[in-house]
């Protein structure tokens, strides 16, 4: 913090922010529906060419990446927010402004995320801060929902692979530090049969019986407190009538933890539950036909953590401590859980500011004293790369 360099660069931030909160607007009314964030990402790769990065790219994958190099290639450390926004093809993304207040879906999670990013490169050149090792920047896609975390699974498997020796996600607001990565199962299961009349094919196995059957099983499950570890039956479907046994129908199954042993235990239990009540179905009936299940994995977020006493943790709390933060770090469902998988060091931090209704239309950005959060991860990040 005494280096005048540092000094330089963190005034500049300041200097930036309201020029960067016209971006953020900008940005956020580029639509970036799931799977369909490309010309965000263009966007992205213009204004990372913009600030001097070197080997500006978008990988096949569609991530957004560029380097700014320090006296050595290594440590590398990984600085990304990601492209994407839960909200589907065809919403209304424009941005409004009352006062420091910006109201709009996607506003906070993630385009806060991304001018963070932009504000920190922009704020090591302003101030030319030359770093011990290097800064690879990226903005990734597939964050949220069934994206499942396509983008950063990339990044670490294929683009980047072997090469990231340290990383650090911003995603929405405040000064969090995330060190435990939730993970994830995600299942959509059918359940199908011959279907027939009610009256007169009474007798037959049914679908939508099973998928009760399974479902009361679910819910029945004993699951631990610390580490906590969920499950949710979110979204249920299927049958044609009233008065038909139905021939299909559907249900999506979401289970967290950020224990691994925790999260393996209970997609046992999962398994177990579905094959179980079509068991019980076949069973209960056996006049003609019978049901099946087809559970298909739609989305996998590996657990992982980065320890309390871990180099990174300790350096990510001593920086945001010099700008007020006075929490402890925590878990959330994050890009971090990728590199954490792997044994990477690897935080997620948010980006400054206070947001309400993430994941909401009316999402809102209040951005007062903002450009706080975007120098804790100019400092962080300096802090990091050597």
């Amino acid at each position: 913090m005494d280096d005048p360099a540092i000094q330089a660069a963190l005034e500049a931030v300041k200097r930036n922010e309201a020029n960067f909160t016209d971006e953020q607007i900008r940005i956020c009314q580029i639509a970036a529906p799931p799977f369909h964030e490309e010309v965000r990402a263009q966007e992205l790769e213009r204004l990372f060419q913009g600030l001097g990065l070197k080997d500006v790219r978008i990988d096949k994958t569609g991530n957004v990446i560029g380097t700014r190099p320090g006296a050595s290639a290594h440590p590398n450390l990984l600085f990304q927010a990601h492209l994407d926004t839960v909200f589907p093809e065809g919403t209304d993304v424009h941005v409004t402004r009352d006062g420091t207040v910006l109201k709009g879906p996607g506003i906070g999670d993630d385009c806060r995320g991304l001018v963070v990013v932009l504000g920190v490169i922009k704020a090591l050149n302003d101030a030319n801060v030359k770093t011990a090792g290097t800064i690879t920047f990226a903005a990734d896609v597939g964050e949220e929902g069934l994206g499942d975390l396509r983008g950063t699974k990339a990044l670490f498997s294929d683009t980047l692979k072997g090469q990231i020796d340290k990383f650090i996600s911003v995603d929405g607001t405040g000064l969090s530090i995330t060190n435990a990565g939730v993970g994830s199962y995600r299942y959509r299961v059918e359940f199908k049969g011959p279907g027939g009349h009610s009256f007169g094919a009474f007798g037959m196995a049914n679908p939508i019986q099973a998928m009760g059957r399974a479902i009361a099983k679910i819910d029945n499950f004993d699951v631990p407190k610390d580490p906590k570890t969920t499950f949710n039956v979110g979204r249920v479907g299927g049958g044609t009538s009233v008065n038909a046994i139905p021939f299909e129908c559907w249900m999506e199954v979401d289970m967290r933890s950020a224990d691994k042993d925790s999260l393996e235990t209970l997609h046992g239990k999962f398994k177990a539950a579905i094959q179980e009540a079509v068991n019980e179905e076949n069973r209960r009936w056996t006049a003609r036909g019978s049901v099946s299940a087809d559970p298909k994995l739609v989305g996998y977020r590996p657990p992982g953590s980065t320890p309390a006493d871990s180099a990174i943790v300790i350096t990510a709390l001593a920086v945001s401590k010099i700008f007020g933060f006075k929490g402890s770090p925590g878990e959330g469902s994050t890009d971090a859980n990728v590199p954490m998988n792997l044994g990477i060091p690897a935080i997620t931090i948010g980006g400054g500011g206070r947001g309400t209704g993430a994941h909401a239309l009316d999402e809102t950005f209040d951005t007062k004293d903002d450009y706080v959060g975007t120098q804790r991860a100019l400092v962080l990040a300096v802090a990091l790369a050597r």
